[in-house]
């Protein structure tokens, strides 16, 4: 996180753990407000990597799952980047700046993902570098996004995973049942508009946006889940991460085999879990009757929402999910109830 940005949020009465924003003071007031209310979090806990030169978008277009050439200043895409076996390393979101790619992705990720993709550079003009400090990333969610925004922000992106560059700001609209957006800029901007809709909106940790994404249906590979899942596992294809008609690209061989002759056996639910104590990413889930040679399933994303109970991602053999016996880690783990996704799966 960029020393200056880090004081900021400090002095506006951030909590930090591992350089993440927990919480403004009231992780529960912002869990309650994410729902009804306006909130306003930093996403410096996901850095960026850029992609620059004249070689950019063929390079990437041989790496990613989804068709590199759609992305533009005015739209953006979901996107994940595979092992040759079809496994996903990292699901991401990409977007223009200017003449520079980026990819978001979590900080923990990052150093793994640049390393592995830079290998594959080799005659290409193309320069990949972490350029996670030259632009502040929040989110903003709420009722009255779009109203409060308004003022330093005139031109709003109207359909998701679109985006518009307006003064100095890089807005994206995102998934979700209210207005939510990511919005990417250089310093003193960001804390311009942090600073605008502080009187408006509340402040919440970072949990309050994977909560929001766990909502929308939209998840993201962590450590404890790399090379875990194909990217229809997670529904990647679902929610425009996936392009069947691109062409080559690192695991397309294995991804389109699964797409055209294969039979999904498991994909991603969301899910609540009956219970307060913390449930993290690679958690197992338990089966009584399960005939999977596999295992149940495992969460994703994980995080207590305001109703006191946990919401949850997590790929789950289809079998096993539709016997409603599911549990958390065995037969003595917390029961688990499916919910309905925010859209409709094939």
């Amino acid at each position: 996180m960029k020393a200056e940005w880090f004081d900021f949020l400090k002095d506006a009465g951030a909590e930090f753990e591992n350089n993440r924003v927990q919480s403004f003071g009231n992780p529960e007031r912002e869990q309650r407000m994410l729902h009804t209310g306006l909130i306003i979090c930093d996403l410096s806990h996901h850095g960026l990597i850029s992609i620059d030169g004249e070689d950019a978008t063929d390079f990437l277009q041989g790496q990613l799952t989804n068709d590199v050439r759609d992305v533009s200043l005015s739209h953006s895409q979901l996107s994940a980047y595979c092992t040759h076996k079809g496994r996903m390393l990292a699901n991401f979101r990409l977007f223009k700046r200017a003449e520079s790619y980026y990819i978001k992705l979590p900080e923990e990720l990052l150093e793994s993902i640049l390393k592995r993709i830079s290998m594959f550079i080799l005659m290409s003009k193309v320069c990949i570098k972490d350029s996670s400090n030259s632009l502040i990333r929040i989110g903003v969610s709420g009722p009255t996004a779009n109203e409060k925004l308004a003022d330093l922000i005139p031109e709003l992106p109207t359909n998701t995973d679109d985006s518009t560059q307006v003064n100095g700001y890089t807005i994206i609209k995102c998934a979700g049942d209210i207005a939510r957006y990511e919005i990417y800029g250089e310093l003193e901007a960001m804390k311009k508009l942090w600073e605008h809709l502080d009187v408006h909106a509340a402040p919440a940790g970072a949990g309050a946006w994977e909560t929001l994404d766990i909502l929308a249906g939209i998840p993201t590979i962590t450590p404890e889940t790399s090379e875990a899942f194909v990217p229809q596992m997670t529904n990647m294809h679902v929610i425009n991460g996936v392009n069947f008609q691109k062409g080559c690209y690192t695991g397309q061989e294995v991804v389109a085999r699964m797409q055209y002759l294969g039979k999904l056996k498991r994909r991603m639910f969301k899910i609540q879990i009956d219970t307060t104590d913390k449930v993290s990413a690679g958690d197992k889930l338990f089966c009584k009757d399960s005939k999977s040679g596999q295992g149940t399933g495992q969460i994703i994303n994980a995080q207590i929402d305001a109703n006191d109970e946990t919401i949850a991602l997590a790929v789950i053999d289809i079998t096993d999910a539709e016997s409603g016996t599911l549990q958390l880690h065995d037969e003595n783990g917390p029961s688990i109830k499916v919910l309905t996704l925010p859209y409709t799966l094939e």
